[in-house]
Order: structure tokens, then C-alpha cells, then sequence
């Protein structure tokens, strides 16, 4: 049998034993979940929740503000809003308030200037949230595992630790997908997160807590981390900003379940946030000493940018068409799985996991089993595995000398606007639009372009060669500048 008609039948198989566990899926879970009486939350009424992180720490700084009025002002509106969404799944509200009370006595002590303040805390005072992958100390840290639902972090990560040392503030955790490995978070543990544009669709993930967090303005910045997509889906998904740094320019360390081997040249931990102004301050103070790969100080001027775009992959059956709403908002302008679901104890057996799923008794959840059911299945040889590892790096070399140092990338950032809750289990592989990127090891900034006719968000990546994070971040200040950026929940 000829070895491309082999990798086709492959792919077939794969394709429709997704199929096959999205009808289950479906069936089962299309009646869950909590019923309210609007489809989205209230608008924001506190001027406070308007502010970029930039901003805050500044009008903080100047003692224009006082941090404790503006911990207190999230935390209102994470109350009236979260039970909703279920994008914080651990509150550290006392905590927080100490440490706002500690910012203001320090600023009325008047020790130290204003220059002096930004320079050594350049978010002092800003509110945060993190998602729950991460260790946040004394914050669970189980990744949506229920093996791991007693686990709480002694100390913090290493981005985790940058920002609180940069003055920001921690709120509190956001929810993921079990094991950080599918584009919807729901989990055992922590439920279902709700897209805040409308809670009957998707946040996406598996940083979707963080996204429908930041979304709804439960927060201004936070942390997230991607591997295959997982801020630039959510981002996307919820209608904010995310970026996907150029690898191991941020720090991993301190997150479940840290990448190994292969899957460490994919995993990125990146900046989210609502405010495109927030992007590169945060990927400052993330990056710690990586930050001396990049150019983010380098003057970017537009117009001596080149500009390439593409509408679609040139379609496939494994993947959605792409929505025409999100064409034309573009042409205006190894660690194996099933260890891990064990978590290095008692091994799980994929088979018995779904047949147990379906009798309402497994403790995983079906993207989980699978997963694992598809790794057990579907191994390539090493033969394959080194063609397709060619055909990667003939599209990077491609990809690198078409962009150079002056040139940025347009792509889709997701073939369909948010789905509707449990149909990503029916289109496994739509996460190909942001997962071409991580395998190809290039920078992303994911940036909002407005609504769709529906009132779900639209949006764009902006890709460029690695190590050129400056230029997907400079094109983000003008989309943003362009189509108006972040728009709040319920406000049309």
C-alpha cells in the first residue's frame, strides 16, 4: 500500500473516531450546566474596571487612587458577575485586600518619587489573576485532575513570582481544561467556564478561565500559557488580547503539567489582557532576564512594514470553513498523555475510562479519555516522524525568509467565531489556525476586531519570525487603535 494512501486512512480513522466521541459527548452533556435569565453579564458601571493596567499603576503611583479602591472594585465585580461565568475558581480576596492596604501605606509614607516607583514596581497596585496551571501560593494547583484536587502550591511560579515583585496583585485562579490538553475549559473539579458575549458558547482553552476572566472585567491582566493555542483560542474566543512569545523567552517553571522533551519547544507562557498597552509592560516584567532575545524598545514604524495575510488553510475536511464574518473583519484591514491523567501513579486505561465515562462513573473528561484513547492508537514510527519533521522545517525556513525582520503574517486565528458549548468535540482539529505557529516556533498576538452580527467577538493573528515579538505587538496598538479593541460584555 502506497504510504501517502496509509497516512490518509490514518487521518480518516482519527477523524471519525472524533466524530464519533462528539456525539457522545454531545448527547450526553448538550442539557448541562447552569440556566440564567440573561444571556450575558451586566455592563461595567465602575469607571475603575475601564482602565488599562498601565493606567491603574500610574494614577496609583501618582496617589490619584487608592489601590484599595480599585482591589475592592474587582472584587464587587467578581462577585456579582463570576457565579456566571466560572472563570475564577479560587478567590484570594483577603489577601489581596492586605496586600492594597500595604500598597497605600507605602505611597502615603511619600519615601520614594514617582519615576523612581515605576521603575522598581512598574505594576504597583495593578490586580491579577492567574491561571490555575501555575502555582500561586497557597492556591490549589491541580489542572483540572482529580488526582490533583488536594494539591496547593507552596511557592509561586517563576512569571507568577516577576509580577507580584513588579507590585501587581493576585485575585485569585482561573479554571483550564483537565490537564491544560483541549479547547474548552471544563473540568471534575471546577465545572464549566461560560463565555461572557453569550453564556451558552464556549471560552475556549485550555487558558479559557483566564480569558472570560479578563473578558467580563474580572480582571485587567493575567497569565496563561499555550502550547497549541491555548491563550490565542481563548483570547479569541472572549474577545481580548493574547500574545504567544517567541520560545524560552518566558519562564515555564511552576506550572502542571510542565512540557518535556518535544512538547518543550512548544509551551509558551504569555501575557493576557484587555488593553494593548498591557502587552509588552507584562512581557517585560514575565520574562525576567529572556527579555534580552527581544527588540522591545526597537522603534516600529507601520509603514515600513511588509504585510502578508491569508483568508483560510485551503481547506480540509478535519476543519471547519472559515466564517465569512472573520474574512471580511481581515480584509478591513513526548510526556505521554495517559501518564499524566494517572499523574505518574495508578495507570488509566483509555478504553475503560470512556466505557466508564458512559456510565456517569469516570473521573476524566471525554476530550481527556480521548486523547488517550487516540495516542494508544495512532502511533507513528519514526520514519514518519522525521518526514513530518522535514516538512516542518522546509515551512519555517520558508516562513523566515518571506517574513524577515520587517515583516508580519495575518492569519485566522480560529476557522468559526466561539461555538456553542461541547461542538469543539465534534471538530477536534480546528486548533490547526494557532497550532501551526507553536510547532513552527514563531511569536503571535492574537488581537480583537470588534463583534460579529451575534455579539461574539472577532479577531485576528498577527505572526511574525521568531524573535520579533516587537512587531506583533506594535500592529496590535493599531488594530486596537483601528477597530476599537476590547468591547465589554452586554454593553450592545
Amino acid at each position: 500500500m502506497a504510504p501517502s494512501f496509509t497516512v490518509r486512512i490514518q487521518w480518516f480513522l482519527l477523524r471519525a473516531l472524533g466524530f464519533l466521541i462528539g456525539l457522545v459527548g454531545r448527547a450526553a452533556l448538550v442539557l448541562t450546566g447552569p440556566k440564567f435569565a440573561s444571556k450575558t453579564p451586566r455592563p461595567v458601571t465602575e469607571p475603575l474596571l475601564l482602565l488599562s493596567g498601565m493606567q491603574l499603576a500610574k494614577l496609583i503611583r501618582q496617589r490619584k487612587v487608592k489601590c484599595i479602591d480599585v482591589v475592592q472594585a474587582y472584587i464587587n465585580r467578581i462577585r456579582d458577575v463570576n457565579p456566571m461565568i466560572n472563570g475564577i475558581v479560587k478567590y484570594r480576596f483577603e489577601e489581596a485586600m492586605k496586600e492594597a492596604h500595604a500598597v497605600d501605606q507605602k505611597l502615603a509614607e511619600k519615601q520614594e518619587d514617582e519615576a523612581s516607583l515605576e521603575k522598581k514596581w512598574p505594576f504597583l497596585g495593578v490586580p491579577f489573576t492567574v491561571k490555575e496551571a501555575f502555582q500561586l501560593q497557597g492556591m490549589p494547583n491541580s489542572s483540572g485532575l482529580m488526582n490533583r484536587r488536594d494539591a496547593i502550591s507552596k511557592t509561586d511560579a517563576t512569571v507568577v513570582a516577576l509580577l507580584k515583585e513588579a507590585g501587581a496583585i493576585p485575585l485569585g485562579i482561573t479554571n483550564c481544561s483537565e490537564l491544560c490538553m483541549w479547547y474548552e475549559s471544563s473540568n471534575k473539579i471546577y465545572g464549566r467556564s461560560n463565555n461572557p458575549y453569550d453564556l451558552q458558547h464556549t471560552v475556549g482553552g485550555s487558558s479559557g478561565g483566564e480569558g472570560c476572566t479578563l473578558a467580563a472585567a474580572c480582571s485587567v491582566i493575567g497569565v496563561g500559557s499555550d502550547i497549541g493555542g491555548s491563550i490565542r483560542m481563548p483570547a479569541f474566543f472572549n474577545g481580548i488580547f493574547g500574545h504567544k512569545p517567541s520560545p524560552g523567552v518566558v519562564p515555564n517553571k511552576g506550572q502542571f503539567p510542565l512540557a518535556v522533551g518535544v512538547q518543550a519547544l512548544f509551551q509558551c507562557t504569555g501575557p493576557m489582557c484587555r488593553y494593548a498597552e498591557d502587552l509588552t509592560p507584562m512581557l517585560k516584567v514575565m520574562a525576567g532576564p529572556g527579555i534580552k532575545r527581544l527588540k522591545l524598545d526597537a522603534k516600529v514604524h507601520l509603514k515600513d512594514l511588509k504585510f502578508y495575510w491569508m483568508e483560510h488553510d485551503g481547506g480540509s475536511f478535519l476543519i471547519s470553513k472559515v466564517d465569512q464574518d472573520l474574512i471580511l473583519a481581515q480584509k478591513k484591514e513526548r510526556l505521554k498523555f495517559v501518564d499524566l491523567l494517572g499523574d505518574h501513579g495508578k495507570h488509566v486505561t483509555p478504553l475503560w475510562e470512556l466505557i466508564k465515562w458512559c456510565l456517569g462513573l469516570s473521573v476524566h473528561t471525554i476530550p481527556s479519555i480521548g486523547l488517550a484513547l487516540l495516542e494508544e492508537k495512532l502511533k507513528y514510527n519514526n520514519e514518519k516522524c522525521q518526514k513530518f519533521k522535514a516538512v516542518e522545517e522546509s515551512l519555517r525556513k520558508e516562513l523566515v525568509e518571506m517574513l524577515g525582520d520587517d515583516g508580519v503574517f495575518l492569519y485566522p486565528s480560529h476557522p468559526t467565531v466561539a461555538p456553542k458549548h461541547h461542538v469543539p468535540l465534534t471538530r477536534p482539529f480546528n486548533f490547526a489556525y494557532t497550532g501551526v505557529f507553536s510547532a513552527l516556533g514563531f511569536p503571535v498576538t492574537q488581537c480583537p476586531l470588534g463583534l460579529n452580527a451575534k455579539g461574539l467577538p472577532l479577531g485576528i493573528q498577527v505572526v511574525a519570525a521568531p524573535f520579533n515579538d516587537h512587531l506583533t505587538l506594535a500592529v496590535a496598538q493599531y488594530l486596537e487603535k483601528t477597530f476599537g479593541g476590547w468591547v465589554c460584555p452586554g454593553k450592545f
